[in-house]
């Protein structure tokens, strides 16, 4: 059994090399996808069993991957932060967001998870001594806004209960102790590793579903169940993994920021597969989600220092 560590590109090539934005990006496509599988799938199974089928998917495509590309264990200083993020993110997250999304409506759901992102520049900074830079903070602010009035003009008439609304709060507070967790653990083992331990200690901590996803299974539908293999296989398998390959290369906070392009995606997605017209008030607030994320993610250009000219004895 071999042991591998995760090397992250240097700072100073990092915001040439286009392979740490292309994995963000496949990420965001991915996750604003499962919100159009999670509809289908939700409707035939409960939030345990969907969670737990979800992640069983993900962690045979993830073991099968991590057995042919050999990489083995990572070193032990890793495993905390794999358990922690297992725990936190795989597990109850994805069981809390989907028993919250059945009790509130879309939108509020939306404005209340997008807290997450928050939470996780404040534990970077606090955590991980990543600072807080003005651009990000802005960038933030202007991305959450988007996701405001996203939220709002999706409200339409649902109802929300108190229960919902504190089960979608757990799930932010949940993603953003997943990631920070997650973050220290890619200094010891890579992306695929760290990804394919935690989707298997979330599956664990959701085995108690078991009996409930094998008699839904039965009854269930083909296509919710095609959906809930999708879930696991995509948004799950590949997008967790380009989020840490990503999440190596960057802050914590930058990478949290970076997911508020999701609710624009999934309004675009609900228009171009579900047929469903997004208003003019739902356009403008993926447009702010999009506008925040392209401030979060600039850097202030460093103030240039005039190179002193060569002496004549130089």
């Amino acid at each position: 059994m071999t042991t591998s560590t995760a090397r992250p590109a240097a700072p100073d090539t990092a915001g040439r090399d286009w392979r740490a934005p292309a994995a963000a990006c496949t990420t965001v496509v991915l996750w604003a996808s499962a919100f159009v599988s999670i509809r289908s799938a939700g409707e035939a199974y409960s939030p345990g069993a969907l969670a737990l089928g979800r992640l069983l998917a993900g962690t045979l495509t993830l073991g099968a991957i991590l057995l042919v590309r050999r990489e083995g264990l990572p070193s032990r200083a890793a495993w905390p932060g794999i358990i922690g993020s297992g725990l936190l993110w795989f597990g109850l997250y994805m069981v809390v967001l989907n028993w919250g999304e059945q009790l509130v409506d879309a939108g509020t759901a939306a404005m209340l998870v997008n807290i997450g992102p928050i939470l996780i520049a404040l534990l970077g900074a606090g955590l991980l001594g990543e600072g807080l830079p003005r651009r990000l903070l802005v960038g933030m602010a202007v991305s959450f806004a988007g996701a405001v009035v996203v939220g709002l003009s999706m409200s339409g008439h649902g109802s929300s209960s108190v229960l919902g609304v504190v089960l979608c709060l757990v799930a932010a507070v949940t993603y953003a102790g997943g990631v920070v967790s997650q973050k220290p653990a890619l200094r010891h083992g890579s992306a695929l590793q760290i990804t394919t331990f935690g989707c298997l200690i979330g599956m664990v901590a959701c085995l108690p579903f078991s009996g409930v996803l094998v008699s839904e299974a039965a009854d269930a539908p083909l296509s919710a169940t095609l959906n809930m293999v999708y879930l696991g296989v995509f948004p799950t398998a590949l997008a967790f993994t380009t989020w840490a390959y990503a999440l190596a290369r960057t802050t914590a906070g930058r990478m949290g920021a970076t997911t508020y392009a999701v609710p624009a995606l999934v309004v675009l997605m609900s228009w171009l597969l579900l047929d469903e017209v997004p208003a003019l008030l739902t356009v403008a607030g993926g447009l702010l989600c999009l506008a925040g994320v392209a401030v979060s993610r600039t850097r202030a250009r460093a103030a240039r220092t005039p190179v002193p000219a060569a002496s004549p004895e130089g």
